[in-house]
C-alpha cells in the first residue's frame, strides 16, 4: 500500500509514535526516547486538558517487603495478589497481575527521575498508608512533571491530535491518521484510553433492563471526556484480538450532584461503610461493611447501576462525622429520620422500617473504623459484617449516589511484551498499554491505585518494545545504557 504524508510533522523522521497523553503513554514515550528513539506523542485533548484520567489519580499501589520512604510496614507480593484476586472474584490473569505487582516495587525511583514527588498518605484516605504511595500534588502534578520531563528528552508532542485510524501493511503497523493527515513511523504504541466517555457505546453495552430503563443514561463519567474508544473499536474492526466484558469497568458510587465529566476523585463518597445504603424503595441491597472502602468502593457503582433509577442513598448519623473524607456536596441534613427521608424523596414509612430493622440487628462491640472490627448484624439480609452501629444519633445525613465510570475494561488483548495480537499472533511493531489493555488484568472490580500500576508497568514495557522494533535490539540496549550512565553521573 502507498502512504503519503500530508503534514510537516509527518515529514520529520519518527521512530516511535505514541498515541495517547496519559500516564501509560508518557511512560512509554520516556522509555523509547531513553533508548535513543525519535518519539512523537499525539494527545487528542487540548493542552489544558492533557493527561487523560491520570490527572484525577492520587496514588499508585506498590508492593514492598519492608518500610520504604512514604510506605509503612510491608505489603508483600502474595498479599497484593490476594487483594487483587478478591476484588476481581478471580477474573484476572495471574501471570499479568504478578508482572504488574513486581514492577510496582521498583517504579518509584524511575518516577522520581522524571520529576514525580511522593508524600505520606493524607488523613482520611482510609487504610492506604501501607499499600499506596501518594503523589505530592496529586495526578495533575504528576502529569505536569512528566510533561516537563519530555523537554529534557526532546520528545515531540502534538495536542488536539485525535488519531481515528491505524493503518497496517503486511501485518505491521504502517501509519496513523488524523482525518486525512497520515503520520508514518517505524513502530507505534497505543495508549488512548478506554471508551468510558462514549455514552452511545455505554448505552449499547448496557442495553435496556427489565424495568425498561437504559441504565447508562444515568451514568456519570469521573474522568476525561476525550476517552471515546475510537481506536479500540477500530483495532477490533481490523481483526485485533480483544478481551473483556464491555459492561465491566472501574465504576464507583459517586455523589449524584457531580458533573457529567471530569469530577475526578473529589466526587467519591466515602461514607458508605459507616452507615447504610438504600435504593429508591428505601431498601438496603448490599453489605456496606464487607471490607475496607478502598477494596470495595469500585463494586458500589455497579451495585447502584442495577438499582431502579440507578440511584442509591448513603445514610449516616452524627457518630460517623469526622471519620471519612468530607464530601464536596453537602447532601441532606435533618434532625429526625422521617424528615431526612422526605428530603431525599423516599417514602418515610418504608425508610423508617428499614432503619429500625437495621438498628435492631446491630450487635454492639468495640467500634474501630480503622480495622475489621466485630460490630456486625445478625438476623437481617443483607447483613453488615463490620462497622455496624445503629443509626440513632441526630443530626442525620443523606447523600445521593450515582454510578461513576472511571475507565472501561473492554480492550485489546496482549501478552507480556505488550504487543497487539491478531489471531493470537503478536505484531512486531505495534504495542498497547494503559486502559486500552487493562482488561488483560482486570476482569471486574478494582483496588485503589492499581490502574496507575498497570499503566506504569506496561507503558515501560511497550516503550522498550517499540524502541527495539524501530531501532533494533542492540542499538536500543546500547542507547539505554548510555542514558542511564548520563543520569547516574548527573
Amino acid at each position: 500500500m502507498s502512504l503519503t504524508p500530508t503534514s510537516s510533522a509527518a515529514h520529520d523522521p519518527v521512530d516511535v509514535l505514541v498515541v495517547g497523553g496519559g500516564n501509560a503513554a508518557l511512560c512509554a514515550a520516556f522509555t523509547a526516547a531513553e533508548s535513543g528513539a525519535c518519539v512523537l506523542l499525539l494527545e487528542s485533548a487540548p493542552r489544558d486538558w492533557r493527561g487523560g484520567n491520570s490527572v484525577h489519580t492520587r496514588n499508585i499501589r506498590c508492593m514492598h517487603d519492608a518500610p520504604q520512604d512514604v510506605l509503612v510496614e510491608a505489603y508483600p507480593e502474595e498479599e497484593y495478589w490476594q487483594d487483587l484476586f478478591k476484588v476481581t472474584d478471580g477474573i484476572t490473569d495471574e501471570k499479568f497481575a504478578r508482572l504488574v505487582i513486581r514492577a510496582s516495587s521498583t517504579c518509584r525511583g524511575w518516577m522520581r527521575k522524571h520529576g514525580v514527588h511522593f508524600q505520606a498518605s493524607l488523613s482520611g484516605t482510609q487504610h492506604l498508608a501501607r499499600t499506596n504511595a501518594f503523589f505530592m500534588g496529586g495526578g495533575k502534578a504528576l502529569v505536569n512533571a512528566y510533561y516537563r520531563s519530555t523537554e529534557a528528552l526532546d520528545l515531540r508532542i502534538r495536542y488536539e491530535a485525535p488519531v481515528d485510524r491505524i493503518e497496517m501493511d503486511g501485518g505491521r503497523f504502517a501509519a496513523a491518521r488524523i482525518g486525512e493527515e497520515c503520520i508514518a513511523a517505524k513502530a507505534c504504541m497505543l495508549a488512548a484510553g478506554g471508551f468510558e466517555s462514549n455514552r452511545e457505546w455505554l448505552r449499547e453495552a448496557w442495553g435496556q433492563n427489565e424495568r425498561g430503563e437504559w441504565p447508562a443514561k444515568n451514568f456519570l463519567i469521573r474522568g476525561t471526556r476525550y476517552n471515546r474508544g475510537v481506536l479500540i473499536r477500530q483495532m477490533m474492526d481490523l481483526g485485533a484480538d480483544s478481551i473483556g466484558d464491555p459492561t465491566q469497568a472501574h465504576m464507583v458510587a459517586i455523589d449524584a450532584c457531580s458533573p457529567l465529566y471530569d469530577g475526578g476523585i473529589s466526587t467519591r463518597l466515602d461514607s458508605v461503610t459507616l452507615g447504610i445504603v438504600v435504593n429508591r424503595d428505601a431498601q438496603r441491597f448490599y453489605d456496606e461493611g464487607e471490607d475496607f472502602w478502598p477494596k470495595r468502593c469500585a463494586i458500589w457503582g455497579r451495585l447502584v447501576a442495577h438499582q431502579a433509577g440507578q440511584i442509591g442513598y448513603s445514610i449516616i448519623d452524627a457518630k460517623a462525622i469526622g471519620r471519612f473524607m468530607s464530601p464536596v456536596f453537602p447532601g441532606e441534613r435533618a434532625d429526625i429520620l422521617p424528615e431526612l427521608a422526605t428530603k431525599l424523596g423516599l417514602d418515610p414509612d418504608s425508610f423508617m422500617q428499614t432503619v429500625q430493622d437495621f438498628n435492631a440487628a446491630c450487635l454492639q462491640g468495640s467500634f474501630d473504623h480503622t480495622a475489621l472490627d466485630a460490630c456486625h448484624t445478625e438476623g437481617i439480609t443483607p447483613s453488615k459484617m463490620h462497622w455496624a452501629r445503629p443509626i440513632d444519633t441526630a443530626p442525620f445525613y443523606g447523600f445521593s449516589l450515582r454510578p461513576g465510570v472511571t475507565f472501561t475494561y473492554l480492550g485489546i488483548k496482549t501478552e507480556e511484551t505488550a504487543a497487539v495480537r491478531f489471531g493470537g499472533e503478536p505484531r512486531a511493531n505495534l504495542f498497547v498499554a494503559g486502559e486500552m489493555m487493562a482488561g488483560n488484568v482486570l476482569g471486574k472490580g478494582y483496588t485503589a491505585g492499581f490502574g496507575m500500576a498497570i499503566g506504569t508497568a506496561f507503558g515501560r514495557i511497550a516503550g522498550a518494545g517499540a524502541a527495539r522494533a524501530a531501532l533494533g535490539s542492540a542499538h536500543a540496549a546500547r542507547q539505554a545504557k548510555i542514558k542511564e550512565a548520563r543520569h547516574a553521573s548527573a
